[in-house]
């Protein structure tokens, strides 16, 4: 089973995530702030993060700096209102592997992971639908 983390302060937009996610049988986890999601990387490992970038404390792009140096093959797709083209350059340099604007909807999103999951299982794809 796949673990995905949703990494946002916004407590609602995780619980329907978290709840979209569970019906296609996924371990998904929840934090809401840098410092948990980095907890929770190291001790659950998750394949795909869910990340805000802009959190209180430490901000998406400082936790995605960090997600890559624990552990690289970690796909993250950051979710943020920025749409400016300076913060998209960062957070690719940063590793990003993919970057979502908020508002979206569930069936952009499942396109999204679902080619994440692809990735991560070497382009196998009879199972990447999330």
């Amino acid at each position: 089973m796949i673990k995905i983390l949703i990494v946002d302060d916004e407590k609602g937009l995780c619980d329907i995530l978290r709840d979209f996610f569970k019906i296609y049988g996924f371990d998904v986890l929840i934090a809401t702030d840098g410092q948990g999601a980095l907890s929770l990387i190291k001790k659950q490992n998750p394949k795909i993060v869910l990340l805000d970038i802009q959190m209180p404390g430490i901000s998406g792009l400082e936790v995605l700096k960090e997600i890559k140096t624990i552990d690289n093959s970690i796909k993250v797709i950051m979710l943020t209102v920025l749409d400016d083209k300076k913060t998209i350059d960062d957070a690719k340099k940063l590793g990003a592997d993919e970057f979502i604007i908020k508002p979206f909807t569930t069936d952009y999103l499942e396109k999204v992971v679902a080619k994440k999951i692809e990735e991560l299982l070497g382009g196998k794809g009879q199972n990447a639908k999330p």
